[in-house]
This record gives structure tokens, sequence and C-alpha cells, in this order.
């Protein structure tokens, strides 16, 4: 490879560090604690430069499936320190007025959201906060888009079914999944 090949490549991998660190730093957040995510982002540029070469021309579902598998490999010290959780609140619901019925949406939104199973809560999130498509969520979980989509209709179900549930039911009878349950982004 001759310097300006380098150069070249050193651009490329700048371009896709811009492009894609804000959205794999606020994946893998919502997975470890947050002390963690930078190192775990670190580890998925390090291998992105290692193998920039073979990347797809899609990257950004690639270095999902990285962090993913980079997650997956540190799970048993992250089992020790703290539960693993999809954060709901955003800093947008923070700042606006809270309003009763707008708190109470919330509320049961977080409460039936909980009582999924780690596997539904992570194909719903790879596509409702990562803002992946069936295709690319599918390449993060390794399997099928055909497949995909049938787990992610299926999930959808079971949040609806859960919503309807919270009108009904009090808070203290909602099994959340205990964290010892594994992730569901060592599953797929």
């Amino acid at each position: 490879m001759s310097h300006a090949d380098g150069g070249g490549r050193e651009e490329r991998f700048r371009a896709l560090h811009v492009e894609t660190y804000a959205d794999l730093l606020r994946f893998v957040e919502r997975r470890v604690p947050a002390a963690e995510a930078e190192d775990i982002v670190s580890t998925v540029f390090l291998t992105a430069w290692r193998r920039l070469d073979e990347m797809p021309d899609d990257a950004r579902p690639w270095l999902f499936a990285v962090a993913r598998k980079t997650m997956a490999n540190q799970l048993r010290g992250w089992l020790r320190r703290q539960a693993l959780d999809v954060r709901l609140v955003s800093l947008e619901a923070r700042e606006r007025s809270d309003d009763s019925v707008g708190a109470a949406v919330r509320i049961d939104l977080e409460r039936a959201w909980r009582v999924l199973r780690p596997a539904d809560r992570e194909v719903l999130a790879l596509v409702a906060f990562d803002g992946l498509t069936a295709e690319q969520a599918a390449t993060v979980l390794g399997c099928r888009r055909s497949t995909f989509a049938m787990r992610l209709g299926r999930a959808r179900q079971r949040l609806r079914a859960a919503l309807e549930t919270t009108e009904s039911v009090s808070p203290s009878s909602f099994r959340t999944h205990d964290y010892k349950e594994q992730p569901a982004w060592n599953r797929a």
C-alpha cells in the first residue's frame, strides 16, 4: 500500500467515525453501564480500523454487530456489576413540562417495556431507538430479514398486549425481568 492509499484509508475511517460514532455510542449505552460504553465503542472502532478493507459499504449494521459481539464477550463482568436495561426517558422528556396524562402514558409504557422479554426489547430498540431498517437490524442480530420481521411483529404484539394490561393491573403485580436473565443481544 502506498502512502497515498494510506491517506485514503485514513479519510474513509475518519468519515465512518464521524458518521456513526454518536449512534453507536447510544446503541451501546442502552445496554451496558455508561462508564463502559466508550471502551466498547473504542474497541469497535479498533476492529473497524483493522478490518476496514473487509467492511461492507453499509458499515452501520456491521459496526452494531461488532459492538454486540464485543458486549457478549464481556457479559460475565457486567452481570456482576449491575442490571442492563434500555433507558426510556430521554433528555427531551425531562425538559418539557410534565402534564399528568403524559406522565401516566410514559409510566404505562415503561411498565409495559419492563414486562417484555429482553429479546423483544432488543428487537424493538433496534428499530425504534437505533433507527435501523429491518435488513440492517437482521444483520446486527445475525439472522435473515424475514426472521427479524417475524420477531419484530411478535414483539410489537406483546408490547401492545402489555400496554393493554397496564391499564387494568396494579403496578405491584408486574414482574420485571431479572437482570441475571441473559440479554437479548447475546441470544440471537
